[in-house]
């Protein structure tokens, strides 16, 4: 059984105060948690209903193990219908971001992405087509947001996630810059090349003018039917997609 204190500890996790002042964020569901498990990530402890002990792997010794029911479960989690497994994971100690890793590669880059599906799916989406790091602003929403954790579906366990400001960040790099804009060239007649970064931008307001005057490459995915606009993790969906089959030519 858990203590008032454990209970109201996990739940404070849930807000990014708490999570920067400890340290620690949630995860839930086994198959993430699995992938967080066999990744370089650090577990503090894992909580679970009974009928999913069989399922965790074999554990080192210094991760903790409560077995709850479901009322806890309840109180601790993030999610309207829980999933039988969460995990507290610490935070790695933020990184310098390595310019000279650009080189050879393709790297996402946002631009005040807001929604945390948006971003958990942008990590998923990155993962997929084999896209290594993507590169936030600072503005851009946390990578810890429960829900942000929850759409990427153990993807972030291996996808360096960094947050730059981005106008000194681009003005220092030496790879093609790509931007997804409404007035750029179809991305079925660009030249991706084998490197650069591809900039998306905010839900509503797209990139900001400050990082629009940066890019070297403005591109744009056709439109054929009425929509006014695409969802950024959709459109990132589609420029991945695009790069790797150019790639692979």
């Amino acid at each position: 059984m858990l203590s008032k204190s454990q209970i109201g500890f996990i739940k404070s996790l849930h807000q990014k105060k708490y999570r920067k002042e400890n340290g620690i964020f949630i995860i839930e569901g086994i198959k993430s948690i699995v992938e967080f498990i066999q990744s370089s990530y650090q577990i503090h402890s894992i909580y679970y209903l009974a009928q999913y002990q069989s399922l965790l792997p074999n554990l080192p010794a210094n991760i903790k193990l409560f077995e709850i029911n479901n009322a806890e479960l309840d109180k601790i989690s993030t999610l309207q219908t829980p999933q039988g497994v969460l995990a507290l994971v610490h935070i790695p100690k933020s990184r310098s971001f390595d310019i000279s890793s650009l080189k050879g590669s393709f790297s996402l880059v946002l631009d005040g992405v807001q929604d945390p599906g948006n971003l958990g799916t942008i990590i998923r989406t990155a993962d997929w087509f084999g896209f290594k790091q993507i590169i936030c602003s600072n503005n851009t929403v946390e990578i810890y947001n429960p829900k942000t954790v929850q759409a990427t579906m153990g993807s972030l366990s291996r996808v360096n996630v960094y947050y730059e400001e981005l106008s000194g960040f681009l003005k220092d790099i030496k790879v093609p810059i790509f931007g997804a804009v409404l007035n750029g060239t179809s991305i079925y007649e660009t030249k991706w090349g084998n490197e650069g970064i591809v900039i998306l931008g905010n839900e509503g307001q797209g990139i900001t003018p400050e990082i629009i005057n940066l890019i070297t490459n403005p591109v744009t995915i056709p439109r054929v039917g009425e929509a006014e606009s695409l969802n950024v993790a959709i459109s990132a969906a589609i420029l991945c997609a695009d790069i790797n089959r150019n790639l692979q030519k």
